[in-house]
């Protein structure tokens, strides 16, 4: 455990991602529109926002404001993204598509995260990014595959087609 957390954040900051993993698994995986879904989704989103926070309070790999503490940015824009369309669904026409791409695109950015954190401790950093941009490559392209596949069957209730080339962008 003492490679892994070196302060009281960040156990807050691995608890939480943690937490986050689990419920963004779990919403994506259970039936929507239910009330299950919205308290595993409100779960996901105070995660997700403790895991953003506490990032910008863990300096240690690189000294300063780093790549990851960019990455928190975008993950804050997707929960946003993804969360206003649902609060304020009467201003927002298609709102549920924001939310669907806004959500998974968080969900994915969380899994890439944590090939990211766990391959930082594996490899020395001149083999770090090498293996972490093809980890979060494979990654990002699993997820757009599938956020595509499946975009029909949950925003117009059509089942999934199968896609005859992979895209990284809708």
């Amino acid at each position: 455990m003492n490679n892994l957390v070196h302060s009281p954040i960040g156990l807050l900051h691995l608890t939480a991602a943690i937490l986050a993993m689990i419920t963004g698994a779990l919403v994506i995986l259970t039936p929507k529109a239910t009330v299950s879904h919205k308290r595993i989704g409100y779960v996901y989103v105070v995660s997700m926002l403790l895991v953003n926070l506490t990032a910008f309070l863990i300096y240690r790999l690189f000294g300063k404001f780093g790549p990851f503490h960019v990455a928190a940015i975008f993950s804050f824009v997707t929960i946003l993204g993804g969360m206003i369309p649902i609060l304020f669904r009467r201003r927002f026409t298609d709102w549920l598509s924001y939310h669907y791409f806004f959500m998974n695109w968080s969900v994915v950015g969380l899994y890439a995260a944590f090939w990211a954190e766990t391959l930082v401790r594996l490899f020395p950093m001149a083999q770090f990014w090498p293996v972490v941009m093809l980890a979060t490559l494979a990654t990002t392209l699993t997820g757009s595959i599938l956020i595509r596949r499946h975009k029909d069957r949950f925003l117009t209730g059509r089942p999934a087609a199968p896609i005859s080339k992979p895209t990284l962008f809708p």
